[in-house]
Parts: structure tokens; C-alpha cells; sequence
């Protein structure tokens, strides 16, 4: 059967792909402890749940609007305006299933073919891949670990070309929990300011999830010229344990918001109504258990650091936020173990997989192949499990 070109350009997801060997693995009887997770390890909190319930028997069970419930824009704007200090309308925000899809329909509304989009890795891994979909053209900027994996401003004013239409920045980053600052986003928009044409895309699904006392910032926050440029992607899913419901947003100029919509019309339509009505109470209800499993991150994140320092010849950045952290293994690239041999990411990760039934995500598919993506949205006697199978499985490799 013959296939549209575009597929032979994407790559299936890589976290996806891990989890479904986990999976696998598991449904045969074995036990793995799975690194590979993108998803808080907490049930979505009772009266977020109770709020669904409630709509399904009020019979909000039929098509919405699109672009989402009014209430539930409304609910954003507050939220936003609380938490950023920026305020917006209605006619600003769209409603999306989930946030990879308000990413993808931005993507489709203001990427044409031969457009170039700025893309610090490392990344998102499904960044390039949407990138593409929309004919655009990825160009990826390799950022230092000594860096703590963040763009700095004169590499952002070397990658801008006449042919730049987007600049895409993840603060907390997913895969390496880095934070950019407002005097870090201030130079970044200094750059940018001198570009007018490149529009920015803020990834900020993980705001919330930030540890140490971190303020949230984004670039729109810290200068007012990159408000009406700076779209806004954000949603439920991470913040409220929310993941298979499925609700995102995208919130900017009221033109593209439009357009965005036109497009989701002719592809999902609206999200679903039961989720919408959810999502309301999350972002209305109390936020006591959100505060509780970010200190529960944090204090997993300084255990998975101090098992990481354990392990010989591996380096990695501090995570200020979300719940991954991105260690360094190159070290231990060409080693062997019986007939088994470690020339990158993948095979380090098929090792561990095999050897240990640790899943972890291989580097590559972030744009880093020398490290690798642990999440640590798991219990701590995972967490501990995890960790002693890997120092074992490492210390056998010659």
C-alpha cells in the first residue's frame, strides 16, 4: 500500500515506544521498573473526578463549541492572569485535546512549507516531527550540559535566519528539568526583539512543577514586546495528574487563535465536553494537593541526584522543575557485557531494558544521544529498586 511521503518523515514516539516494551514485559511476568513514564504517578484528585461525574448526569455529554466552553476560557484567562500577570480573553484562548494537539494546530496555523523553527535541544521529541508535519523545517541548537542544557542568546541570534518563523522554549524542560529565569529570558528576548518576524512558542505545561522556591517566569512576563508575538501552550494533564483527559490550551493572538480553531473544526472538532467540565474544577478547585506532589517531586528529585553521583562517570544538571532528570552516560559507551555492546543511547537503554528490566528513554530521540531521559514519577522503593538494578547491570560492563 502506498503511503503519503509525510509518514516517511516521522518517527514513532520514543517514550511511547519504551513504555510498550515495559508493558510487554510486565504482561509476561517480569517485573520492570519503569523510568520511562511522562506522567505523574498520582490519581487525578477526587473532586476533579466527583466534577466529571456531575456533568455526565447534567447531560453536558454533547458537542461543544470547538474551541472549548466558555467557562472553561474564562477559567484560563484567570488562571493566567494569576499566574503570569498577563491578561487575555476568550477570543484569545482555544481548547485542545491535550497539549501536543494546541501545539500541532498552532504549528498548522502559521507554518508554511520551508519555514525554518528554532528548536534548543535538548528537546520535546515530538517537536521536529509536528515541525515537519506542517512542511516546516526543524533546526535544532545544541545547548551545553555545563549550560545546565539552556539556549544562551548568541546562539539563538546565530541560528535566526530570513527564513526563522517560530522559536520554540519548554521551561520546566522535558527531558531535562531545566528552568530558564527571567534574567535568562531576558536576554533570549533581547535577540528576539531585534527579529520581529519569529514568533515564540512557550511550551509551559510544567509551570506549576518547580522546586527550590523558583518563580515562575516565561518571555512574554519579562518584556511586554514579545506578548503579542509569544503563544502559550499549557493545559491539565501534568499539574493536575490529568493525563488521559486529554484537555490542553493555546493562548495568544486572537488572529491565529482563529485560524487554530478552523483547523481543529475539521479535525477532532471539540474536545471531549466530560473532560472540559473537569478540567473547569481543576483550575477553580484547590491547589493543597498540587503544592503536596510537587514537594513529593522534589524530594525524589534530590534521591535520584544523590543515587545518579553514585554511579561512576556519570554527570548530570540539577533539575530545577517537571520530573525528569538526563544524565550523562557516555562513559560508559564501548563497554561490552558478554555480547553485548554499548556504542550509544539506544543500546545502553536496550541493555538496561534486557539486562536489568529497567526502562529508561534513550537520548537520541531528544537530540542528546550521549545521556538518557529518567523520570522519576515513581515510588521511592521504585525509585531505590531502579537505581541498585542499574548499578549492577553497569558494573558488569568491561
Amino acid at each position: 500500500m502506498k503511503l503519503a511521503e509525510r509518514v516517511s518523515r516521522i518517527k514513532p514516539s520514543a517514550t511511547l515506544t519504551i513504555n510498550s516494551k515495559a508493558k510487554a514485559l510486565k504482561q509476561s511476568g517480569v517485573h520492570v521498573v519503569n523510568f520511562g513514564v511522562g506522567e505523574p504517578d498520582f490519581d487525578t484528585p477526587s473532586h476533579i473526578q466527583e466534577a466529571a461525574v456531575e456533568s455526565m448526569r447534567n447531560g453536558q455529554t454533547r458537542y461543544t463549541a470547538v474551541g472549548g466552553i466558555d467557562e472553561l476560557k474564562d477559567a484560563v484567562c484567570r488562571d493566567i492572569e494569576n499566574g503570569y500577570g498577563l491578561t487575555y480573553k476568550r477570543e484569545n484562548v482555544l481548547i485542545s485535546c491535550g497539549g501536543k494537539h494546541a501545539l500541532y494546530n498552532l504549528f498548522q496555523a502559521v507554518l508554511d512549507p520551508g519555514d525554518e523553527v528554532i528548536i534548543p535541544s535538548p528537546y520535546w521529541v515530538s517537536y521536529p516531527d509536528m515541525v515537519e508535519l506542517a512542511g516546516a523545517v526543524p533546526v535544532a541548537v545544541p545547548c551545553s550540559e555545563q549550560n545546565a542544557f539552556k539556549l544562551q542568546p548568541e546562539q539563538l541570534e546565530k541560528a535566526i535566519t530570513s527564513r526563522t518563523r517560530l522559536f520554540i522554549i519548554n521551561s520546566p524542560s522535558n527531558p531535562t528539568g531545566t528552568h530558564y529565569t527571567a534574567s535568562d529570558l531576558k536576554g533570549l528576548a533581547e535577540v528576539l526583539a531585534r527579529h520581529p518576524g519569529v514568533l515564540i512558542a512557550s511550551d509551559d505545561i510544567y509551570c506549576r512543577i518547580l522546586f527550590g522556591g523558583r518563580e515562575w517566569t516565561n518571555l512574554a512576563m519579562v518584556d511586554e514586546r514579545m506578548i503579542d508575538r509569544c503563544f502559550i501552550i499549557n493545559g491539565v494533564s501534568k499539574t493536575y495528574c490529568m493525563t488521559g483527559w486529554r484537555i490542553g490550551y493555546l493562548i495568544g493572538n486572537e488572529e491565529v487563535i482563529r485560524a487554530a480553531t478552523k483547523i481543529q473544526g475539521q479535525s477532532t472538532s471539540n474536545p471531549t465536553s466530560i473532560s472540559q467540565y473537569a478540567s473547569l474544577a481543576a483550575l477553580n478547585g484547590d491547589r493543597r494537593l498540587v503544592d503536596q506532589m510537587v514537594r513529593t517531586f522534589e524530594e525524589r528529585s534530590r534521591y535520584v541526584l544523590a543515587r545518579i553521583g553514585e554511579l561512576h562517570g556519570v554527570t548530570c544538571p540539577t533539575p530545577a522543575g517537571a520530573f525528569y532528570v538526563f544524565p550523562n552516560f557516555s562513559a560508559y559507551f564501548g563497554r561490552k557485557v558478554g555480547g553485548a555492546s554499548i556504542a550509544n543511547s539506544l543500546d545502553l537503554a536496550d541493555y538496561l531494558m534486557e539486562k536489568a528490566h529497567v526502562a529508561v528513554v534513550p537520548g537520541s530521540p531528544f537530540g542528546e544521544d550521549r545521556c538518557i531521559r529518567i523520570s522519576y514519577a515513581l515510588s521511592m522503593d521504585d525509585l531505590k529498586e531502579g537505581f541498585d538494578r542499574i548499578g549492577t547491570a553497569l558494573a558488569a560492563l568491561q
